[in-house]
């Protein structure tokens, strides 16, 4: 299976979704995007199912001088998820990455800022929440986020996605209450590799979805 691009993969995923929501698996639904490319997925998938649509960011936490190497991930206000065995690999201990956790954070808290707008974070408590992003590899940032979620009560927690690799489905299943992916392809290298159209979506682009759909 292959997508056209994000927003055909919403639009399927959107429909598998709808049906849990008919057989009444869905009630209250926040949908809540991992930006950049999450956003263009989950604009589908907010309006099939007739629920607001807010944002979660995430950070990667990379290694001293090999940032692009992540050893954990950060969401919202969560404390920071580490991949331990990525950092005894390393010979690294947590307090050696406080220099980088502290200036992802300073990061992520800028792009919360230029997402939202002056606007609250939505508060997920008693709700279905339902995480999107347009696929999972590792899943350490969407791990993140499902911790930082499941911390603020949550009715019930959902990750949604079109692609994803059976490793990164058996790491994250133990962390939500129902994981959606519509492709999990064995051979599995990166989530562009199965969409025709894998462009960077714009700040711009994320703050157009966002304002359509607030509720």
């Amino acid at each position: 299976m292959r997508f056209r691009d994000r927003r055909q993969a919403g639009r399927e995923l959107a429909a598998r979704l709808r049906e849990r929501q008919d057989a009444g698996t869905l009630p209250d639904p926040l949908v809540l995007a991992l930006p950049r490319g999450g956003v263009a997925v989950a604009t589908e998938v907010a309006e099939a199912l007739g629920a607001p649509l807010d944002v979660l960011v995430v950070r990667k936490i990379g290694a001293p001088r090999h940032e692009e190497y992540g050893v954990g991930a950060m969401a919202g206000d969560g404390v920071p998820v580490f991949d331990e065995e990525a950092l005894r690999g390393l010979g690294l201990t947590r307090s050696d990455l406080a220099p980088v956790v502290e200036r992802e954070r300073a990061e992520l808290l800028r792009r919360e800022r230029l997402y939202r707008q002056g606007r609250p974070a939505p508060d997920p408590r008693g709700r279905t929440v339902v995480v999107v992003d347009d696929g999972l590899a590792t899943g350490s940032t969407a791990r993140a986020a499902l911790r930082a979620l499941r911390a603020r009560d949550p009715a019930r927690l959902i990750l949604a996605v079109p692609v994803a690799s059976p490793e990164g489905t058996a790491a994250l299943r133990p962390e939500t209450d129902d994981l959606i992916a519509l492709h999990e392809p064995a051979a599995f290298m990166a989530v562009g590799q199965w969409y025709d159209e894998f462009d960077q979506l714009t700040d711009e682009e994320v703050l157009g979805a966002l304002r359509e759909h607030q509720p």
